[in-house]
């Protein structure tokens, strides 16, 4: 039985396909492309740490499942190695294109 979280690289990823053949966002504030995707996935990260935090403080205070609650917290832990292995791959990429000779 995959986990809820489990799904959020693909939602990013085809997030990230329909952006792209959306075309390039305006000037208008509009957030799209690659970056927008980026934002999006840290929000959603973001947000899982926080039903997280409260499946497990209900769990604690006797008012929710257990089960839930470790689900809630598996989620969170996925969508946090996610988001260190982007960055790990962000700050590697920065670092390779500064190796560059001019």
């Amino acid at each position: 039985m995959p986990v809820a979280g489990a799904t959020a690289p693909l939602r990013a990823a085809a997030a990230y396909a329909a952006q792209a053949g959306g075309g390039p966002s305006g000037p208008g504030g509009e957030q799209g492309g690659f970056g927008g995707v980026l934002s999006r996935a840290m929000e959603s990260a973001v947000e899982l740490g926080r039903s997280a935090d409260a499946a497990s403080t209900q769990a604690l205070m006797g008012q929710g499942s257990v089960t839930e609650a470790v689900l809630a917290i598996s989620r969170a832990e996925l969508a946090l190695q996610t988001t260190v292995a982007v960055r790990d791959r962000v700050v590697a990429a920065y670092q390779e294109v500064m190796r560059m000779p001019i």
